[in-house]
This record gives C-alpha cells, sequence and structure tokens, in this order.
C-alpha cells in the first residue's frame, strides 16, 4: 500500500537529512511522525520514525550522563505566547527579564552569568506573554539547545548594549546566529518555509538597546546603528532596565512583534467578558475562532455577528480575517 506523504512530511525528511545535531533530527523526527498518513501503508514507516527518536533519546540520555556532556534545556510554553531574550554578553538581558516579570534571574556585572534559561511571565494589558532569560550569544557558549530554543519560540528579543563596552561581543553574537540556522526578521515580515531550514528558523524580532540611562548612551546608539546596518531587523527601541526608560513601549512593541491577537466571545443576549480574550495569531479568521472556542461552534457554525474595528453587530462570514479586540457572537 502506498504511503501518499504530503509536503509537510517531505519538508521534515529534508530538514532530518541536513540537521547537524541531535536535538535538530530529533525535532524533524518528531515532525515527520506527527504529519505521515495514519494507515496500514505507513505502519512500517511509522515504527521506523519510533525507533529513531528513541535511538536519539538513548544517546541523548548516555551523554548526559557523561561527565563531559552538555545539558539539554527546554522552558514548557506558557501564556499567550513565548519570546526569548537574546544578546552579546553584559548586555543587561536578565535586568530587563527582572524588570519586566516577577522572575529573578541572577544579575552580575560579568559575562556569562546566565547558564540555564529562566522564563518569566509578563503582564500585558489583559494577557501574559512568557519571556524567557538564555545564556548568551558567545564563541565560550556554543550549545545546540539555546539555538533550539530560539527556534521553538514564537518570537525574539535581540538585546545591544548603549554603554561605552557594546561593541566588543556584538560581531560575534550576530554572525553566530545564521551560522547556526537562526536568521531573524523584522515585525510584520512574512515567514515562508524553507525545506533546507530547521522548523522555525525564521523568526520576527524586535531589537533593543539597553542601559540608555548611562552617560554617552544616545551616541553609542547611534553608532551601534551604524554598525549593525540592515543585519538586525527593523528600527532600534532605546530602553533601560534600571530607570524603567522605553519599558512600556517595549511591552507593547513585544506583543505586536509576537503576531498574536485577542478576540472576545459574546453569548447571544448577554456582554463579553473582556477579562479573558481567546489568542489567536494574526491573521485567523471567524472559523479559526470558532475552532477554537469550541469544536461545536466550527462544525455547527450558522452564522456570526462582530464588534470592533468598523462593525457593530453586522452578520460577518467564516473566512472573515479578524483584528485585535475583536468581539465575536457565534450563531449554531
Amino acid at each position: 500500500m502506498p504511503t501518499n506523504v504530503g509536503p509537510e512530511y517531505k519538508s521534515a525528511e529534508q530538514r532530518y537529512r541536513d540537521a547537524t545535531s541531535p536535538q535538530e533530527r530529533l525535532e524533524a523526527l518528531e515532525e515527520m511522525l506527527r504529519t505521515v498518513p495514519k494507515h496500514k501503508g505507513t505502519d512500517k514507516l511509522q515504527a521506523d520514525i519510533k525507533r529513531r527518536m528513541s535511538q536519539l533519546r538513548r544517546e541523548s540520555q548516555s551523554r548526559k550522563a557523561g561527565s563531559r556532556a552538555q545539558p539539554y534545556y527546554h522552558v514548557e510554553p506558557e501564556g499567550a505566547a513565548q519570546a526569548v531574550l537574546i544578546a552579546p554578553p553584559n548586555s543587561g538581558k536578565s535586568s530587563l527579564v527582572a524588570a519586566l516579570t516577577k522572575a529573578s534571574p541572577e544579575v552580575a556585572a560579568y559575562p556569562l552569568t546566565t547558564r540555564a534559561p529562566l522564563p518569566g511571565m509578563m503582564p500585558f494589558e489583559n494577557v501574559q506573554i512568557q519571556l524567557v532569560d538564555t545564556p548568551p550569544i558567545c564563541p565560550e557558549f556554543d550549545e545546540g539547545w539555546l539555538y533550539g530554543a530560539i527556534r521553538s519560540a514564537d518570537g525574539a528579543i535581540f538585546v545591544l548594549d548603549c554603554s561605552d563596552d557594546g561593541l566588543q561581543y556584538l560581531e560575534a553574537a550576530i554572525e553566530l546566529l545564521p551560522r547556526n540556522r537562526v536568521f531573524l526578521l523584522p515585525d510584520g515580515a512574512e515567514i515562508e518555509d524553507d525545506i533546507r531550514l530547521p522548523r522555525g528558523a525564521k523568526k520576527r524580532c524586535l531589537v533593543v538597546a539597553n542601559k540608555y540611562d548611562l552617560p554617552g548612551a544616545e551616541a553609542n546608539l547611534a553608532v551601534l546603528r551604524d554598525l549593525i546596518g540592515s543585519r538586525l531587523p527593523g528600527d532600534i527601541l532605546p530602553v533601560s532596565a534600571v530607570t524603567g526608560i522605553g519599558l512600556e513601549s517595549m511591552k507593547r512593541r513585544i506583543y505586536d512583534m509576537l503576531g498574536i491577537i485577542r478576540v472576545y466571545s459574546k453569548p447571544p443576549g448577554r456582554k463579553p467578558d473582556l477579562s479573558a480574550p481567546f489568542v489567536l495569531t494574526r491573521g485567523a479568521t471567524v472559523l479559526d475562532a470558532a475552532e477554537v472556542i469550541h469544536k461545536d461552534f466550527a462544525t455547527n457554525l450558522k452564522f456570526a455577528r462582530k464588534w470592533g474595528h468598523g462593525l457593530h453587530g453586522q452578520m460577518v462570514r467564516r473566512d472573515h480575517q479578524l483584528s485585535d479586540g475583536d468581539i465575536i457572537e457565534f450563531r449554531v
């Protein structure tokens, strides 16, 4: 019986062939198993994929048991979305995580203070966004799981250093990202799959310049802009974890960068609960919202009414594209 695998499976299979680390191979195999058609013709193929996954996991455990093994860390996503903070050493990203969330990362005035990821929840209006502090991007910390963590997140925040030492590690950090198959894109960029790259290799990114409270920071930021040019996406937002300069703007920019929207469900004849939004990806439709809110809504949906962005209770089609803050009443 033919397997009839689809393009998603073939893309994952190509990523498996091109993978350069055990973690990348495992991620590709997991995607292959998820997308392979489930019927008798693929039983042997599914078993082979599972066998290879099991072997990779055993090898990973063996490496961890060795005295010189590299650790592997995974932060389970929570909240509306997950964004990782990445930076050269001593850029102050741990201070930013502490200022924006209730997390308590270790903060010190020497490189490589952060050795493992640390998550914290950042409140933004009526949602929580997970920020993850990570080790610095530098040749001294060249571990594959770090780049895997960036690829698996919903977005990235690249932190520059506005102090007089801001150029010390920057060049190496910018070069290491594409070398480890991480490509940063500006907010709003279309992310197209590429079978030659691991899943999530292209990542929307916000660039911020920390320590803007220090003397000479404005002139240093101008130098950073000239040096970086177009190698990092978008404009640079100046902030200070110490004084709070730009932090409120940073929260909004993080939310916008992540490509998510909030939608509210309104039961017929009742008011919507505006404190409990449903979070969807930008570009989601009425049908997408119905599937998230309740599977029966999507199956039995007759029509929907929308409040927001020029509409006040008008009927909308199933393929109507939603915007942030829309209120939807489903009729089934």
